[in-house]
């Protein structure tokens, strides 16, 4: 078990005041990483640190808008101050447009979603393989947070949906061209996982039919996503890159 150890690795995690990032700043803490959290709502980031310091765990946050270079790179400055050489990414930072379909949203909507799910990935992955060369870094990791939307989705989605799908594709191309630095990308694809967003969803009068959908017969928890997570983010998974495991009871296997 040793291999899924995060042991002396500094981790950074965006988008983490809330929903996956705050559970993921937790696993990976308590794995014994030292994690770095970003976000914008810094009282929701500073409570998490707190907490996770006072369990015992290394963590430290700082203010992320990842739609803006200049924030991007002052926390990643920011995190090597404090935990040194950056071993691994979760970008994890993503919004929605609402319920709305593609003859519904404008272009606000379109940029938005676009600039904080997919541009920001390749702008944090960019800025962190310079980061690598310049620190004479051989090995990095990324972790892309996508969603089973990128294979499956329902109306009302759009553009939340073609950005995840964007995201795959990307995690495959910047493994490829990635690899050469050093660098490994892979996703986490999660399923329907109840959250305070999806339960609105989740538990309406559309709830048993989404229920069918999935063969395991149930949605997903965040603790589902603990152990495909620290595979992804530790040494267990050193010969993987490119690949995108989803998390979803079998959803995307099934006919409905």
């Amino acid at each position: 078990m040793s291999q899924f150890s995060m042991s002396g690795k500094n981790v950074l995690i965006t988008g983490a005041s809330s929903g996956f990032g705050h559970h993921f700043a937790g696993v990976l803490a308590e794995a014994g990483a030292s994690v770095v959290l970003g976000a914008r709502r810094m009282d929701k980031i500073e409570a998490r640190v707190k907490e996770l310091n006072g369990s015992g765990c290394s963590a430290w946050g700082f203010e992320l808008d990842v739609r803006k270079p200049e924030s991007v790179a002052s926390f990643m400055q920011a995190s090597e101050d404090v935990g040194g050489p950056i071993d691994v990414i979760v970008n994890n930072a993503g919004v929605e447009s609402g319920a709305k379909t593609f003859t519904m949203i404008d272009e606000d909507d379109w940029d938005y979603v676009m600039d904080t799910n997919l541009k920001s990935v390749w702008r944090i992955a960019k800025m962190y393989t310079e980061r690598m060369a310049a620190n004479s870094q051989k090995a990095g990791n990324i972790v892309n947070i996508a969603s089973i939307t990128a294979y499956r989705t329902i109306k009302g989605q759009f553009p939340y949906a073609v950005s995840k799908a964007a995201l795959v594709k990307a995690t495959e191309v910047m493994a490829l061209e990635g690899a050469k630095y050093g660098l490994r990308v892979n996703a986490l694809a999660p399923g329907y996982i109840l959250t305070d967003v999806s339960r609105v969803l989740l538990e309406s009068d559309r709830a048993e039919s989404f229920m069918k959908g999935i063969p395991m017969r149930r949605y997903g928890e965040f603790e589902d996503l603990d152990g495909p997570l620290l595979l992804l983010a530790s040494d267990a998974s050193s010969y993987m890159t490119g690949s995108t495991v989803v998390v979803d009871g079998g959803h995307i296997c099934s006919e409905l």
